[in-house]
């Protein structure tokens, strides 16, 4: 009886614990940019956009990850299709493509294009991170 209730204590202490801690994982919006050693056009995308995109509200809600395809294991199972061209970007929300931009131009023709994709996007909840 005893360790009955030792266990029930202890399943309600982990409940209570894990309600009060944010709900990171229930939000997952992410830009995702898939680049190659040597990509030309990744090395313009970091020299023009990397500098500033953690300081911008576009980096709040779909925070960079950044993929080598020369290094990576396997594919991204949330992916609509495969990436073929570097650099590529995917924003990802709750687990599926929203949509991609393939290949790199100028800061200009990205920061619209990432414009049109994060408007896809539902911001996170007051509250929620």
């Amino acid at each position: 009886m005893t360790e009955k209730l030792l266990k029930s204590t202890l399943i309600a202490a982990i409940l209570l614990v894990a309600a009060q801690l944010p709900p990171t994982a229930a939000r997952a919006a992410e830009l995702v940019m898939f680049e190659r050693d040597g990509c030309v056009w990744c090395a313009r995308w970091d020299r023009d956009v990397a500098p500033i995109y953690p300081k911008t509200a576009e980096a709040r809600l779909l925070p960079l990850r950044r993929i080598n395809m020369d290094h990576a294991k396997a594919a991204d199972p949330a992916l609509a299709a495969p990436v073929r061209f570097t650099p590529t970007f995917v924003v990802i929300d709750n687990g599926r493509e929203v949509g991609r931009i393939t290949g790199y131009i100028n800061d200009d023709a990205f920061w619209g294009l990432l414009g049109t994709l994060a408007a896809k996007v539902a911001p996170p909840q007051p509250g929620h991170t």
